[in-house]
This record gives structure tokens, C-alpha cells and sequence, in this order.
């Protein structure tokens, strides 16, 4: 083991004292994992982040670009916000830890465990790396949404006031299918129904302390998972993780997936 590093668990790790019989016995066979990422993973392939000091937010007022209330005033405003976020995606490519996310799913599920990928980001990175069970929680600038029917489509150029939706033909509500401020997050029920039966829980570039985020390693936890931090610094809940791995995710990741894989 390097200097620095924890040692990283594995589904054969034995578990907390306080599950009950039939838990315990689950742990021992059977790996469940639960894997959130947030702004720090794409950070790393060059994608601004929002939140830092010198992020997205530092250079916008979010209220005008980023809530529906934005949207409804000055809908031109954010389409050209979105259409530039979204004409940056092909300039960036998916990092070594998108990919060792996708490889490591692959795996888990040819050997009859379970993976989802829980990401804050509302980039095509991990699906482009080739992951599947993605649930992205805060919407994709790759999709536009209809405000009138609802239908989400994939949408690889430009948006503006008279795109017409491609379902009902509506033309003047699409928007992009990114969750805005004041919206609620998207799949909430699903993921918290796996939190809460992970037998391993993992949050990667993310600080884990914006809700709803914030809940779920503590979810995960009270659960009985296994809790794990990559980052690059201590986050401020890092009471909620047994175990910290400080580092860059495309150099971590990769050692961490295999470290599963090999069952140590």
C-alpha cells in the first residue's frame, strides 16, 4: 500500500456490527454499488465547473439563466447560455475515471452484482465512457424538454424561442432538460430506494454537501453500506465516509476499480 492512501474496500468486507442476520449474510455474497460523482470528475477533462470560485456562477447570475422564473422572462438569455454549454461537449473527451467507472460496471454485472451511477453533472461524459445504469439527477444539456407536452428528446445543436417540439409540434416551450433552481431534482424516488439497499456507497468529485446530495451518503450509511470518499480534499460530511481517498479522480478511480475487482 502507498504512503497516504486507506486501504479500499471490497464486497468481501464483513459488515457493521449493527446489521441484522439476514443483512450481514447479503454483504457477504452479494455487492450492491452505489456510486455518486459530481462536478470534480469532468473538472478533470476540462468542463467549468459552477460552484468554485472562479465557476459558471461567478460569471452568471443564476437567477437569470438557471430557474424557471429566468426562463420565463428572457427565454433568448438562456437559450444562448445553454446552446453555448452544450456546443462545448464534443470538445471534451471522457477521463480515465469515467472509463473505469463504465469498465467496472461491466463487470460487476457479468458477475451477478449490482452498479448505478448517480451523477450531479449534466454532462454526456460517463454515458459517452460507456456507462449504462446512469441516473443523471440534475437533467443533461444534451436533451431539450417540451413545456408543454412534457417529452424529453435528445438535442445535439441549438434551442431557441421557435424551436418546435418534435412530439406535439408545439413551437416556443423547449428548454434544455436541466434541472433549474427551485425544480426538483429528477429520479429522487429510485435513487433513494438504492441508497438505502447499497451494500457499498462511493462519492467522487463532489463534496456531497448540497442537498439533496448532501443526504445520501448519511442515507447510505444509517443503511449499513460501506462508505468511501474519492476526492480532492476533505469534504466538510466527511464524517459520513469510512473510508477517504484524496487525489484526482482520473489517477484514483482507475486504482480504486481495480482494487474491487481483484477483491481487495
Amino acid at each position: 500500500m502507498r504512503p497516504g492512501t486507506v486501504k479500499l474496500f471490497s464486497s468481501k468486507r464483513l459488515p457493521v456490527a449493527s446489521l441484522d442476520a439476514a443483512r450481514s449474510v447479503r454483504l457477504l455474497l452479494f455487492m450492491f454499488l452505489v456510486v455518486l460523482t459530481g462536478a470534480g470528475i469532468s473538472a478533470e477533462s476540462g468542463v467549468q465547473t459552477f460552484r468554485d470560485a472562479d465557476g459558471i456562477w461567478a460569471k452568471y447570475d443564476y437567477r437569470e439563466v438557471a430557474t424557471p422564473e429566468g426562463f420565463a422572462n428572457n427565454p433568448a438569455l438562456v437559450h444562448e447560455f445553454y446552446n453555448l454549454r452544450r456546443a462545448g461537449l464534443p470538445g471534451v473527451e471522457p477521463n480515465a475515471a469515467h472509463i473505469a467507472l463504465a469498465e467496472l460496471e461491466e463487470a460487476l454485472t457479468a458477475r451477478g452484482d449490482r452498479f448505478l451511477l448517480i451523477t450531479q453533472n449534466v454532462d454526456d461524459l460517463h454515458a459517452r465512457a460507456g456507462s449504462k445504469e446512469i441516473l443523471q439527477m440534475h437533467g443533461s444539456i444534451a436533451h431539450a424538454r417540451c413545456s408543454f407536452c412534457g417529452q424529453d428528446h435528445e438535442w445535439p445543436g441549438d434551442l431557441s424561442t421557435e424551436t418546435s417540439c418534435p412530439s406535439c409540434e408545439s413551437a416556443g416551450g423547449m428548454r434544455p432538460a436541466v434541472v433549474w433552481f427551485g425544480e426538483m431534482p429528477r429520479h429522487m424516488a429510485e435513487i433513494e430506494t438504492a441508497v438505502s439497499q447499497a451494500t457499498h456507497f462511493v462519492a467522487i468529485g463532489t463534496s456531497g454537501t448540497v442537498y439533496p446530495a448532501a443526504g445520501l451518503a448519511a442515507e447510505a450509511r444509517t443503511s449499513g453500506a460501506r462508505t468511501l470518499l474519492i476526492n480532492l480534499e476533505r469534504a466538510e460530511n466527511e464524517g459520513l465516509f469510512d473510508d477517504h481517498i484524496l487525489g484526482p479522480a482520473a489517477r484514483e478511480v482507475p486504482r480504486w476499480a481495480q482494487n474491487i475487482l481483484s477483491g481487495n
